[in-house]
């Protein structure tokens, strides 16, 4: 018997109801899976949800695998899919608050130009860090929340924000800017 007439019969089981045919291709193939979900997002928080998706997703449409290729490939498109549009999601949100805090730094500094220029600054700091970090940050130097207080807010623990907010690059301070 071949490796593919193995995994026909194996994702044939899964379709039948055995709950642990699906898990011994999860088993599988979940270290693939999470690899490339981390090497598509550059994180490890992200490449284990997408992974996680990635196998529900796979569970949810195993009907629709017709075998004309590899599970392992079917598998690792829906992993990649869901990659994609997860850089889209940030992407977009990206945009959003850096538009948002241009309009607030205005709004909150009218005609004073320094202050408007250190938001700016500051924002595109944050911009760089990871997602998880930046609002670990936001939650506690912005929203003067405690670190318990920001875990319960992201649905992490206490100490997962203090290694966010320790691990995040230190924010460069603009040169001073020169007395009139």
């Amino acid at each position: 018997m071949t490796a593919a007439d193995d995994q026909s019969r194996v994702v044939g089981s899964s379709l039948s109801g055995d709950p642990e045919a699906y898990a011994a291709l999860v088993r599988q193939h979940q270290y693939m899976i999470r690899a490339v979900a981390f090497r598509m997002t550059g994180s490890l928080d992200d490449a284990e949800e997408l992974a996680q998706d990635a196998f529900l997703r796979a569970y949810r449409q195993l009907g629709s695998f017709n075998g004309h290729c590899k599970f392992s490939t079917w598998l690792c498109k829906i992993a990649i899919n869901l990659s994609l549009d997860c850089r889209r999601r940030e992407s977009r949100r990206g945009r959003i608050h850096s538009h948002w805090a241009a309009e607030t730094a205005a709004e909150n500094n009218p005609g004073n130009g320094f202050p408007d220029e250190l938001s700016r600054l500051v924002q595109a700091a944050l911009d760089r860090l990871p997602a998880k970090q930046r609002a670990a940050i936001v939650l506690t130097l912005y929203e003067n929340q405690n670190h318990a207080e920001a875990g319960k807010t992201l649905g992490c623990t206490e100490t997962a924000i203090s290694w966010r907010v320790f691990a995040a690059p230190q924010i460069e301070t603009p040169p001073e800017r020169p007395a009139p």
